[in-house]
């Protein structure tokens, strides 16, 4: 039988559907699970998986919270069917290790992206190293951006980066209002590329890291890969699945 834990957002909405799980189904404690049923939006799905992120577990999200992208729909009837059900998709995470101006290394997960952003009024200046070559001396930008594919209708989809389908074994690299060059939209890189980001007049011109939400400020340089070793799965109704969410969003007007 499968054991199935119940994690809650701490709004309203999450902490009442939780209560009423609870007294419909017998839970467990989520160290003891094998699925973890996450109430809330896509923030606390990304929490839940950071949580979990070294277990071999199984994540099935319903959504009370707001966009829930990464969720699926609330209904509190034939839950352990539903789980049983469900379609699974693996994803691993990127590994971020930034080095800020007082040579401190930090290292850091993400699931979605991790981002550069300029931290006052001065635009960012860049030079990025693609599996160290320089394949760009210099980027002045709001910053930039490295997504996986589960990540890619996020942040990503709104600096104008493009839609990875799952499965596609591609990062998109995403400058953030780009000065210069002017019509430089980002590149599409395999899932194996190491990349790395040098910070030019990093005293003048101050930049944070960013992986999904932990920060790392004044950095110098930030190196990216994918983390095959470690892999997250979650689970999705069949009949809207990730896959298939993923793909509409490349045809919502």
């Amino acid at each position: 039988m499968t054991r199935i834990a119940f994690i809650a957002a701490d709004s309203a909405e999450a902490q009442s559907a939780l209560s009423e799980l609870k007294r419909r189904y017998s839970a467990v404690d989520p160290q003891e699970a094998d699925v973890i049923v996450a109430l809330g939006g896509d923030g606390q799905m990304l929490q839940t998986l950071r949580d979990n992120i070294h277990r071999d577990v199984r994540l099935f999200g319903m959504n009370r919270g707001t966009v829930g992208f990464l969720m699926n729909a609330y209904a509190v009837e034939d839950l352990p069917a539903r789980v049983a059900a469900a379609d699974e998709v693996v994803i691993h995470p990127l590994r971020m290790r930034a080095t800020d101006i007082e040579g401190q290394v930090t290292e850091a997960l993400a699931i979605n992206e991790v981002s550069l952003l300029r931290q006052t009024a001065q635009a960012a200046k860049i030079r990025i190293i693609i599996d160290d070559r320089v394949r760009m001396e210099e980027l002045i930008a709001d910053g930039a951006l490295v997504a996986t594919a589960a990540g890619s209708t996020a942040y990503n989809l709104s600096v104008h980066g493009p839609i990875i389908p799952l499965g596609a074994d591609i990062l998109a690299l995403t400058p953030i209002s780009p000065f210069r060059p002017r019509r430089w939209r980002g590149a599409l890189l395999p899932a194996g590329a190491k990349i790395g980001f040098e910070i030019l007049a990093p005293d003048k011109r101050p930049v944070s890291a960013v992986a999904d939400s932990a920060e790392v400020r004044h950095v110098v340089r930030v190196d990216i890969h994918q983390d095959d070793a470690i892999s997250l799965r979650l689970l999705h109704d069949p009949d809207h699945n990730l896959e298939e969410r993923i793909l509409m969003e490349q045809f919502t007007p």
